[in-house]
């Protein structure tokens, strides 16, 4: 029997899985990377270690190291299970309004917690760790929406896997948050079939829906416009936080409980597929649904969930 050095070598490597039913053309292919099959439980464990890593190679990070990230999502928590396992202070800038598993997983790994306002969403929390970080210089703030490792753990890693386990793909459809999956993957793919397709899925601008950001809200990552991300991507929809809930909460029609920005995804892959005569569409399944629980997506009324979803940053 074979066994990993630690949790740490459980990162990557995450199924495929067909979803086609959901298709609304039976000559389109929809398949899910299960990303919420990381040991952290989402996409941004990847991130995470490979910026951890970057920085370690450098010389920035050093035993009992301080670190520093803004999150309101699944960056956060990935950061405090490699710090635990590494041996690293962290501190995570956090909106007030997040779901309360956020919460206790962060404070289970031994976190501390600085509150953002609520009102000003995930921006509000990078600009105080911003200042923050102006004032302690000594900690190290990796800032993965503008950390290079950020897309380059994509396309070292997510890229090729999608690319080994469906070679026939023709369009990649992914949520708009730093834009690093995006990025990372879509980079890799164009290089190796210049006629795959590149389709971004952003939230309604001023419209909350976990994970995802609108480029029309004032605030462009870094790392999108370091890598010429307007030019990698070939169109760009819209969907919004009701439309994201509702394929949630179809997704556990095919057994997969999946976070809202899952939904999001499955949404935009629909519509692809509703517009293209043929084809293989690859989305991400950013996390699992186990996080989202309190949330009342599975067992309250849609109208309810889709409204709460305004003044509460889910996860």
């Amino acid at each position: 029997m074979t066994y990993c050095r630690n949790i740490l070598d459980l990162i990557g490597n995450t199924p495929l899985v067909e979803v086609s039913e959901f298709s609304p053309n039976p000559a389109v292919r929809i398949l899910m990377k299960l990303e919420g099959q990381n040991p952290g439980g989402s996409v941004k464990d990847r991130v995470a270690l490979a910026m951890v890593e970057d920085a370690e190679k450098s010389g920035m990070l050093h035993d009992g190291a301080t670190l520093l990230e803004p999150s309101s999502g699944n960056t956060g928590i990935a950061l405090a299970m490699i710090s635990r396992v590494k041996g690293y202070h962290l501190k995570v800038v956090m909106p007030q309004n997040v779901s309360e598993e956020r919460r206790q997983m962060l404070l289970a790994f031994g976190v501390e917690i600085i509150e953002s306002p609520g009102s000003e969403g995930s921006n509000g929390a990078v600009r105080m760790a911003e200042k923050i970080h102006a004032e302690h210089p000594d900690w190290v703030f990796l800032y993965q929406y503008a950390n290079h490792a950020n897309p380059m753990a994509h396309y070292e890693g997510t890229g090729p896997e999608i690319w080994k386990d469906c070679p026939d793909i023709t369009h990649f459809v992914a949520g708009l948050g730093t834009s690093g999956t995006l990025i990372g993957v879509g980079k890799f793919l164009k290089e190796r079939n210049p006629d795959i397709q590149v389709w971004a899925v952003e939230p309604p601008a001023g419209e909350l829906v976990d994970g995802l950001r609108s480029l029309e809200d004032g605030y462009i990552p870094p790392i999108f416009n370091d890598f010429n991300g307007l030019q990698l991507l070939d169109r760009k929809t819209v969907i919004g936080p009701r439309e994201s809930i509702e394929w949630t909460k179809r997704l556990a029609d095919s057994g997969i409980l999946a976070g809202i920005s899952s939904g999001s995804a499955l949404a935009g892959a629909v519509r692809c597929a509703s517009t293209i005569e043929s084809g293989v569409i690859v989305i991400v399944s950013a996390d699992g649904g186990w996080k989202y629980l309190s949330t009342g997506v599975w067992t309250e009324d849609i109208d309810v969930v889709t409204e709460r979803a305004r003044t509460m940053v889910y996860f």
